[in-house]
């Protein structure tokens, strides 16, 4: 006999979503924050690709392995997921303690491996978490409820980041090879936050237990010898991909073209200030992180109400149109040099990020074993970061010898490619039955 899960409460949702709040704001900081602070410690705009690395690597090995490891875990005391927010929540924070103290160049980058390591051992248990817990008509509302969770904390770190400015700045930073103190504050307070949050969430969401069958196999590979354990993950993700749905090979042509794009905004939107407002490098800062800022407020605006929108219109035609309109924002925002007008693109982006984070993944729920659920989230993770990794690595030479080294450049270059996402979107079939 099927167990059947049970539905939850709203604030249920609510409770076992609430560490994604702590990660995301870490995850605001990296988009807003660490590209500055590279570049504060002299990095040239060419580099940055090549110096975010960490990302992309991380998440490609980190996240898919932490998924299939946790599908074959089981504790009665500890859970399956949960243990692994920990783990990584308590990385995340020693490293947001001490980013701000960075005193050269590599230190820096160093500290951004580690950092990744933290955020993605918390952040992949989290989707896998999702499809455990709520029944399949919950879906939808549990990975948006995460989306309202990825822009609250965005908007928080965001947010500290501009007040913090406005308040303790005016150091002159420039050319000196030094972090301003005034940035320091953010990076301590998300370092209480990646902590604080994951606890609320894991003290009060139960989690539920494995089925007899999914018991047996756990007990199965306890028994297997320690070099056949180590090397259970890897034979695993090779035998998911070997076995995934057209729907997902689908999903990874559209995930190409939308995270090359993301990367190349959040790189090079600070940058792009220096040149279209001729703002420093603090000035730039602080306005990029009010564009951010205004975008995950959107975020937390629009969140939930696209739950009963997917419902009648369908997820697909919410995706792609959300993909469009985040390709119309960053091909306007720089033609636009007054400080506050330049926000107002940010509302379609708000849209697109708010469907980015929370529909793809409702999809894919409703087509993979969940038997599999953490491997499959895993690569889902990888179709994110393989994208990102070929940005790393190519976009540097297409800055510098294609794009001029211009930030402008770089913007629009985004803003074509997720024109592009868009357009391979209208291929995803919806998928409308559960596989067990």
């Amino acid at each position: 006999m099927t167990f059947k899960k049970p539905n939850l409460s709203f604030w249920q949702i609510w409770n076992m979503n609430i560490g994604f709040l702590g990660i995301q704001f870490s995850f605001g900081l990296q988009q807003t924050a660490i590209n500055p602070i590279f570049s504060f410690l002299g990095a040239e705009p060419h580099d940055l690709p090549l110096l975010n690395i960490a990302g992309p690597v991380t998440g490609l090995i980190i996240q898919p392995l932490i998924g299939a490891i946790s599908d074959k875990t089981w504790s009665p005391k500890f859970g399956r997921r949960k243990p692994f927010f920990l783990i990584g929540a308590i990385i995340g924070s020693l490293c947001l303690f001490a980013f701000p103290f960075s005193p050269v160049l590599w230190f820096a980058v160093g500290l951004l491996w580690i950092l990744d390591v933290g955020n993605n051992t918390a952040m992949e248990p989290y989707r896998a978490f999702i499809g455990d817990k709520l029944p399949e008509k919950q879906l939808g509302l549990g990975f948006q409820m995460q989306s309202l969770f990825v822009g609250a904390g965005i908007v928080l770190a965001n947010a500290s980041i501009f007040l913090f400015q406005d308040w303790f700045g005016g150091e002159a930073v420039e050319g000196t090879n030094t972090i301003p103190t005034w940035l320091y504050y953010s990076f301590f307070i998300g370092a209480i936050l990646s902590v604080s949050t994951i606890l609320w969430s894991v003290l009060k969401t139960p989690e539920i237990p494995p089925s007899n069958e999914e018991l047996i196999e756990i007990e199965k590979h306890k028994k297997l010898p320690l070099a056949e354990r180590l090397l259970e993950p890897i034979k695993d993700i090779f035998s998911a991909i070997k076995d995934m749905p057209k729907f997902m090979w689908k999903l990874a042509a559209v995930y190409l073209f939308q995270w090359y794009a993301l990367f190349c905004y959040w790189q090079f939107i600070s940058p792009m200030f220096e040149v279209t407002m001729a703002f420093g490098k603090s000035d730039a800062l602080a306005q990029a992180s009010k564009m951010n800022l205004t975008y995950n407020l959107v975020t937390m605006a629009v969140a939930l109400a696209l739950v009963p929108l997917a419902a009648k219109l369908g997820n697909k035609k919410i995706y792609v149109a959300s993909l469009l309109g985040t390709g119309i924002a960053m091909l306007s925002i720089p033609f636009i040099t007054d400080s506050y007008l330049v926000l107002v693109p940010m509302i379609l982006f708000g849209i697109g990020w708010a469907a980015m984070m929370g529909i793809p993944y409702t999809m894919v729920s409703k087509v993979i074993p969940k038997d599999r659920r953490g491997v499959y989230m895993g690569i889902v993770n990888m179709m994110i970061v393989i994208p990102m990794g070929i940005q790393t690595l190519t976009f540097g030479p297409i800055m510098k010898n294609l794009l001029h080294d211009n930030a402008v450049n770089a913007i629009l270059f985004g803003g074509i490619f997720f024109i592009i996402a868009s357009i391979l979107a209208m291929r995803l079939k919806t998928p409308s039955i559960t596989k067990t």
